[in-house]
């Protein structure tokens, strides 16, 4: 399949109705999803493996790696509404996924990858590292979506455990869906990171 095929696949999942800002429950662009699992499928880590979605939201990661082939694909989020969401997403594209309700710190189950767009850490300081945490725990490589600038921190982070395969530069373009927002779209600039188990 191709990057732009998959793109305007991923354009028909159905967003977040009443996101909880302080959750930082943003749906992850379809060019950025689509950008993501392209480049993990080139890699040979979609097709073929077992993959877990760390905080699925919509699904739309795990819809996306199901439609690349993904053997198996696991979805986990700590919001019901988001879960029933992701499960009604699936629905829609005809794919076969599991979505579970619960907490990233919690998994024990092993995968070959994860994907993830955790939270940039604009709410609550630090809660990508349960993310990252969890992600290397269950998989040998991980793809994640990261605030720009984060490879320094990420490599401290890391050190011991994971290295830093690759790194792509992106555009969040995050809409207006807050009071708080004051432009109808920010262009928030974000990496697309590869992290490979030692």
């Amino acid at each position: 399949m191709k990057l732009r095929t998959l793109e305007m696949k991923l354009e028909r999942v159905m967003g977040i109705p009443d996101p909880d800002p302080a959750k930082e429950q943003y749906m992850t662009p379809a060019l950025l999803a689509a950008r993501l699992l392209f480049d993990a499928c080139l890699a040979g880590d979609i097709e073929g493996c077992s993959v877990c979605d760390l905080g699925s939201g919509t699904g739309i990661l795990g819809i996306g790696a199901a439609l690349l082939g993904a053997e198996r694909v696991v979805g986990i989020e700590e919001d019901e509404r988001l879960v029933a969401l992701a499960q009604e997403n699936m629905r829609l594209f005809s794919v076969d996924c599991t979505f579970i309700t619960g907490d990233v710190r919690d998994l024990t189950e092993s995968f070959d990858t994860v994907v993830m767009n955790p939270p940039f850490g604009a709410q609550t300081v630090h809660a990508d590292r349960p993310f990252i945490d969890a992600s290397l725990r269950i998989a040998p490589v991980v793809y994640g979506i990261f605030n720009a600038g984060t490879i320094p921190f990420l490599n401290s982070y890391i050190k011991g455990r994971a290295v830093i395969s690759g790194a792509v530069s992106a555009s969040f373009p995050m809409k207006r869906m807050f009071s708080f927002h004051r432009r109808d779209v920010l262009d928030i600039p974000v990496e697309i990171v590869c992290l490979r188990r030692i």
